[in-house]
């Protein structure tokens, strides 16, 4: 998904193409370019792992590799296109000048668009879906050894890639992304992921909490736990079964200077023993991105989400009675199959009562296979959905500028990340509750908690200078 609020946030911008980093000795180099959620970021690490021990090499000049993977995104068509093009541009500089150049295509497009984009169109040499990784050595050796197209895109409803240590090639080394379940069995009706991922499985315990526990140990200040519905997580061994909340409650025992986040939250699963986690456990960060959708309920019923509008104001309701100053995030949809005028000013108006920090806001976009596109028409025009997500978007720019106005004055614990985009003289982190802090560089270095007095602010962004390390 990709933010369309302008927060200048390091490596959030999650249409954007992120790289493989520094280039090490192997028998080929391989070029890892990511589109999409944080879960396609998780999966590219544990690509570059399977690839570096069968080997390969991993380089972050495209120009130097030997193959090109494409780690992709299918959840809307804006992302399917931007991939195509670069897929294109690509196929044309092998025609040109890289004939040896193996080109392959990773992730959820991979398992939707295989027999278009090998056989159809002739984009690609190697086609790998998000539960083949393992295979992925074997593949580039068959298509490089025969000249012929690779492909497997087996869905699994086992594998969890558990056992495989992520190699974190594109880190700033304060924060990480730790898997804990995949695929999705929630079947809401404008999404493609459990056809492109597959029905869920969480990964063991054990195997969470160690991931967490060297990261901790290699200087990590913060991990983000990762799965489509984190909230339904759930395994069991020997009878036992733990549940998202004692997951949570275990991974923030590793340590008190390892901060805890998740995503993403389904409204439906989310537990008043989780929001008390919240509560008691300080190093679990007071920021929720709770998906809403749409606010009306008769939307939210052919979206098939499972609850209504009294149920989610009720769940907000309740969430921040138990966790004062909770931070919300969500994810909003304008003009969905049938929407009406006064449907759409629904969402105004629960954006207005529920006043999100921040949101990640979309027009409607049918994607082949879904429940949505095999039952409904996709009959709101194309200029009333822009101009529907555009007062949406009009709307919370407002919101998120009034809410980051309450916190001038105030001082916040800001984790620093790294240097601000606009600036190297200053540095940027962010709060416990998730919004980005941006303040003069002085001594300060990636990974320091520093106590930060908010002076200004923009609807994306706060401003502020450091009083004490915290």
């Amino acid at each position: 998904m990709q933010p369309i609020l302008d927060i200048p946030i390091l490596e959030d911008d999650l249409d954007a193409p992120r790289t493989a980093g520094a280039e090490s000795a192997g028998r080929r180099l391989v070029f890892l370019e990511t589109y999409g959620c944080q879960m396609n970021v998780s999966d590219s690490e544990i690509v570059a792992s399977v690839l570096q021990s069968a080997g390969y090499g991993l380089t972050h000049d495209e120009r130097a590799a030997d193959v090109v993977l494409l780690n992709t995104c299918a959840i809307r068509d804006n992302a399917e296109q931007k991939v195509r093009r670069r897929l294109e541009e690509l196929r044309a500089r092998k025609r040109r000048h890289r004939p040896d150049l193996t080109l392959g295509v990773l992730g959820c497009m991979a398992e939707r668009l295989r027999h278009k984009l090998l056989e159809e169109e002739q984009l690609v040499d190697l086609v790998v879906g998000p539960d083949a990784y393992r295979d992925i050595a074997r593949l580039l050796d068959e298509t490089s050894d025969s000249g012929q197209a690779a492909v497997n895109v087996l869905l699994s409803r086992e594998e969890t890639y558990a056992d495989i240590q992520p190699v974190r090639y594109d880190t700033n080394g304060v924060s990480a992304f730790v898997s804990i379940m995949r695929g999705c069995d929630n079947m809401c009706a404008f999404c493609v992921v459990p056809f492109t991922r597959g029905r869920e499985r969480s990964r063991p315990v054990d195997s969470i909490v160690a991931e967490c526990t060297e990261l901790a140990a290699m200087g990590y200040r913060e991990v983000t736990l990762l799965g489509q519905n984190v909230n339904s997580y759930r395994f069991t061994d020997a009878g036992t079964s733990v549940d998202f909340a004692e997951l949570v409650y275990r991974v923030s025992l590793v340590s008190p200077e390892l901060r805890v986040r998740y995503s993403t939250s389904h409204p439906k699963d989310c537990s008043d023993a989780l929001l008390h986690v919240h509560r008691e456990r300080p190093n679990v960060c007071n920021y929720i991105h709770l998906p809403v959708q749409h606010g009306n309920s008769d939307v939210l019923e052919r979206m098939r989400r499972t609850y209504g509008r009294e149920e989610y104001l009720a769940l907000v309701e309740r969430a921040r009675s138990i966790v004062p100053g909770l931070s919300l995030s969500t994810d909003i949809i304008a003009g969905f199959c049938g929407e009406t005028e006064d449907e759409h000013r629904d969402t105004l108006s629960l954006m207005e009562t529920v006043r999100y920090d921040h949101a990640y806001m979309f027009a409607y976009s049918e994607r082949p296979d879904t429940y949505a596109a095999r039952k409904y028409v996709d009959d709101v025009p194309e200029d009333v959905k822009k101009r529907r997500l555009t007062e949406i978007i009009e709307l919370q720019t407002r919101i998120s500028l009034e809410t980051n106005r309450v916190d001038v004055g105030g001082v916040h614990d800001v984790l620093v990340e790294g240097f601000s985009r606009r600036s190297e003289t200053q540095v940027a982190g962010r709060t416990d509750t998730n919004k980005m802090v941006v303040f003069d560089r002085g001594s300060w270095r990636p990974g320091d908690m520093a106590r930060v007095r908010i002076t200004g602010c923009t609807s994306a962004t706060l401003f502020g200078e450091a009083v004490e390390a915290a």
